[in-house]
């Protein structure tokens, strides 16, 4: 994010989120149709990108005897610029939780590309 952007990216706010450069673990992190006016001018005062804002995939899921369908996001843990751990988590709702039954942690199958 740039001052010269600013203005574009207030009237986009609603497709993005609003993240801190230097930051992790979702803190500080903002969803653009949630913003106020003074949350984003303290958006402008800090170091922060501007992301679009992807909704979560979904998947039919068997929990016991119900199919149903739960959300889930894949998370890549780094290290030194590797990937250390690959882990995925499933949900329902507006936030990833372990109180969904049948969310959780998911196993991620990496495969290779021998190609």
């Amino acid at each position: 994010m740039r001052p010269e952007n600013a203005s574009t990216l207030w009237e986009q706010r609603k497709h993005l989120f609003f993240k801190p450069l230097e930051g992790f673990g979702a803190r500080a992190v903002y969803r653009g149709d949630k913003l106020t006016k003074k949350v984003w001018e303290q958006i402008l005062q800090g170091d922060y990108i501007a992301q679009t804002l992807v909704p979560p995939p979904v998947r039919a899921m068997q929990v016991g005897d119900t199919e149903t369908a739960l959300k889930f996001d894949l998370r890549a843990y780094t290290y030194g610029g590797r990937v250390q751990l690959l882990a995925a988590r499933t949900y329902s709702g507006q936030t990833t939780n372990f109180r969904t039954e049948g969310g959780g942690f998911a196993p991620v199958m990496w495969v290779a590309d021998n190609g």
